[in-house]
């Protein structure tokens, strides 16, 4: 089955969804944020959903090990440039950037480890597990509510947010730390 296995489709499917997102997003019309939440929240639940599934079924295949993370990293980045671009602050744009920057250096050490074959040894922690749930909850927040207008919901969005990308720099501390005997060259 490899490639064409219900978890790899699972991934794809998210990559697919990466352009109705964004043409939902700037749909001129009045349910165009909610209906690219839904997208949005619909991708993140495929994202759990394939892993889950690779490992039940086992269907884990390289091919998937590869795409899903990029799946996950493409979205969770449209998702934030585009926020960013609508609500033009920099108490939201310094949480995205840790991110998006963090998202960059982790695939390139992941590229790096996989040429010096040490690639298993920076695997996904239980930290980036976490981060990556509260990425997604505060970005669906972010993309079902008024920019910028006030509320509980948009408190809980902002400390989502926020926790994310500590959340973000400490997951990315320990995978350099993982990937430290190798970039000393020991």
């Amino acid at each position: 089955m490899g490639l064409l296995n219900i978890p790899n489709q699972l991934t794809m499917l998210r990559i697919i969804l990466i352009p109705v997102f964004v043409l939902l997003f700037y749909a001129p019309q009045s349910w165009s944020y909610p209906a690219a939440a839904i997208v949005f929240a619909l991708a993140g639940a495929t994202d759990w959903l394939d892993g889950y599934l690779a490992r039940k079924l086992n269907q884990s295949t390289p091919f998937g090990a590869f795409l899903d993370p990029v799946a996950d990293k493409l979205m969770v980045v449209f998702a934030l440039v585009l926020l960013a671009e609508q609500y033009h602050t920099a108490w939201f744009s310094l949480p995205a950037m840790v991110i998006i920057g963090r998202e960059i250096v982790i695939s390139a050490l992941r590229e790096w480890m996989a040429e010096v074959g040490k690639r298993t040894s920076i695997a996904v922690s239980y930290v980036g597990k976490v981060k990556t749930a509260m990425q997604m909850i505060a970005i669906t927040g972010f993309l079902l509510i008024p920019p910028l207008s006030g509320g509980v919901l948009f408190a809980i969005c902002v400390l989502l947010l926020y926790s994310a990308a500590i959340l973000t720099l400490w997951s990315m501390m320990l995978y350099l730390k993982a990937a430290w005997p190798e970039m000393r060259g020991n």
